[in-house]
């Protein structure tokens, strides 16, 4: 019961740390604000690729020249701005957003007068046109008063906030219909306007891949058409046009954009506030503002995102293809969502998808490593070191069909065992061959062999199966030099016992066999069959007849020359097969089991 509860802690574990991703990308500041950089790029390439015709909204911009040509303080420019109104009421503009704090103060004592025509130049644009005064904020952010006569002159909804909300990494994206001052809230400027000319606004992203890049009519130039009675020019700039009096000087009311879309100047990271302004108006009157998805369907599609990658974790090569379409759709989804007005943000659901597969992955190492825990735990004593891992890498199927393997056949018999095991209780002889068997497999797994089986004293063994060697002989070899050091070892301490020495004959031969699952599919042996392991057994008998430890043929003994001095034993008869050439070989007085 204690596997299956580990497992459910496990899962628990799981899916809570993908719970907490979930929330964390739907969440993080930095997820929200690559989101937002990523559309950033796509209203660029959208622009580049193909641009659009939009409303056309006209800017008077305030720049370098005009301070030039009115060189007084933007304080004393009452007249200016009045012929600038008045001009614009000439040339029949549709709407006028001012996107300037006009003066909280008095000016007549500095220019007796000045007051009056602006109150002038208002009321006759308004006359024609609406009119929408801008309100800037202080750095408390509470609203910066304008001279009363001027709202006065502007009307009762004569006036909306200029200050646009900023996303956190500080770029202007987004249009609210109404703006925060201090307890109260107030129409922005450009919704308000947009609603003065009989388009109800609405919030949302603000499209900057619609339109051209915007230009402007200097400032001065509307006064100078005004007061030259040039009433033709006026109606070619204006005519039926919404207009926006703003600054373009090139230190004032700058703001990051996705998009700089003054045309008059080089991307400088920065763009004039009164274009974003002019951009919102030309989505209000276009083809409207981009909508976010809700929260609610991200959170919807990150689900499903989640449960489908939980699923398709369980095979990793299906599901890392499904999980690199999956974001190749997102992207679709998202460019497609963009271009019907929707802002579809790709990263959380991506980043979703790919928590669930790396936590199914997760989930299903831990599982399969415990699996393996558990079968090498199981199965450890049924089968071999090198037969059990190529079972748990799946690369030893579980079906009953052989193959032919070139492999050293090894087979070890103990002298005497039948006489020695008379004179001992049951108990006491299955104590010591299991010693003796302990010790001569280990030194077969050692060596990269699998123990086949165990017969009464008798070991069989072989070395290429089931992972191939480049000379399976000389493992062989090797193995069964190394076993007859291991009974010198385990002698010493039967002696130290006052027990008998045991003494073993080992055979090696080299030859196909076929090597595979013998049995039904219900109980079955991995083992290897075919007249190779008949001779080998053979040769293993034949060491009581040369009174050699180690017999070989010369199939082994070609291929282990370099390891080995044997000694040639000439042909001897091996029934079932006539004569086979063999060759001897003894541990030296220099090594272990050697005799003085």
């Amino acid at each position: 019961m204690s596997r299956p509860t580990r497992s459910n802690r496990t899962l628990l574990a799981l899916l809570s740390a993908l719970a907490l991703v979930l929330l964390a990308l739907h969440h993080a500041p930095s997820i929200r604000e690559l989101d937002y950089r990523i559309l950033d790029k796509a209203f660029q390439a959208r622009r580049s690729l193909s641009p659009t015709q939009a409303p056309e909204i006209v800017i008077v911009g305030v720049d370098e020249e005009t301070e030039k040509a009115f060189p007084e303080p933007l304080s004393l420019w009452h007249h200016h701005f009045s012929a600038v109104f008045a001009g614009l009421a000439l040339g029949g503009a549709r709407g006028v957003g001012v996107d300037f704090a006009l003066p909280a103060h008095s000016q007549e004592t500095l220019a007796p007068g000045s007051d009056a025509e602006l109150t002038r130049g208002i009321l006759l644009l308004r006359a024609k046109a609406p009119i929408v005064l801008g309100v800037t904020v202080d750095s408390a952010f509470r609203a910066r008063p304008i001279h009363p006569p001027f709202l006065a002159a502007a009307g009762r909804d004569g006036y909306g906030l200029a200050v646009v909300p900023a996303d956190p990494d500080g770029r202007l994206r987004r249009f609210t219909t109404q703006g925060g001052l201090g307890d109260t809230t107030v129409p922005t400027l450009a919704g308000l306007l947009a609603q003065r000319v009989g388009v109800p606004p609405h919030e949302g992203l603000v499209d900057f891949a619609y339109g051209l890049p915007f230009r402007y009519v200097p400032f001065h130039q509307v006064a100078i058409w005004f007061r030259s009675g040039n009433q033709e020019a006026l109606r070619a700039a204006f005519e039926n046009r919404v207009v926006l009096v703003g600054s373009v000087l090139p230190g004032e009311d700058r703001h990051p954009m996705a998009v700089d879309l003054a045309g008059w100047e080089q991307d400088h990271g920065t763009a004039p506030g009164v274009t974003y302004q002019a951009q919102v108006l030309r989505c209000l009157l276009g083809r409207g503002l981009i909508r976010e998805i809700p929260v609610g369907g991200i959170w919807l599609v990150s689900l499903g995102m989640a449960a489908a990658f939980w699923v398709l974790g369980r095979r990793v090569a299906l599901g890392s293809v499904l999980l690199a379409g999956s974001w190749l759709i997102l992207g679709g989804v998202f460019l497609l969502g963009l271009g019907r007005g929707w802002h579809f943000p790709p990263l959380a659901p991506a980043g979703v998808g790919l928590a669930a597969f790396a936590a199914r992955l997760a989930w299903v190492a831990i599982n399969q490593s415990r699996e393996r825990r558990w079968l090498n735990q199981a199965f450890a004593g049924h089968v071999g070191p090198a037969v059990l891992r190529e079972i748990l890498e799946g690369r030893l199927a579980p079906d009953l069909a052989g193959r032919r393997m070139p492999l050293c056949l090894l087979f070890s018999d103990i002298r005497g065992f039948t006489s020695l095991s008379e004179a001992m209780d049951p108990e006491a002889v299955i104590a010591l061959l299991n010693r003796y068997f302990t010790r001569m497999a280990e030194v077969v797994y050692v060596h990269g062999g699998t123990v086949d089986k165990y017969m009464g004293d008798g070991l069989m063994a072989f070395f290429g199966a089931p992972e191939p060697m480049e000379n399976p002989s000389l493992a062989g070899f090797r193995a069964a030099r190394d076993m007859l050091q291991a009974l010198d070892s385990l002698n010493r301490e039967l002696s130290i016992e006052g027990r008998p020495p045991l003494k073993i004959g080992i055979g090696l031969h080299l030859g196909e066999a076929a090597v595979g699952y013998v049995g039904s599919p219900s109980r079955h042996q991995y083992t290897a069959i075919g007249d190779a392991v008949n001779l080998a057994s053979r040769v293993e008998g034949l060491t009581k007849e040369t009174n050699f430890p180690l017999l070989c043929t010369r199939e082994v003994a070609e291929r282990i020359a370099s390891e080995a001095a044997l000694e040639p034993l000439g042909e001897h008869t091996v029934r079932g097969r006539g004569s086979v050439e063999l060759f001897g070989w003894r541990p030296t007085s220099a090594e272990p089991g050697g005799k003085a």
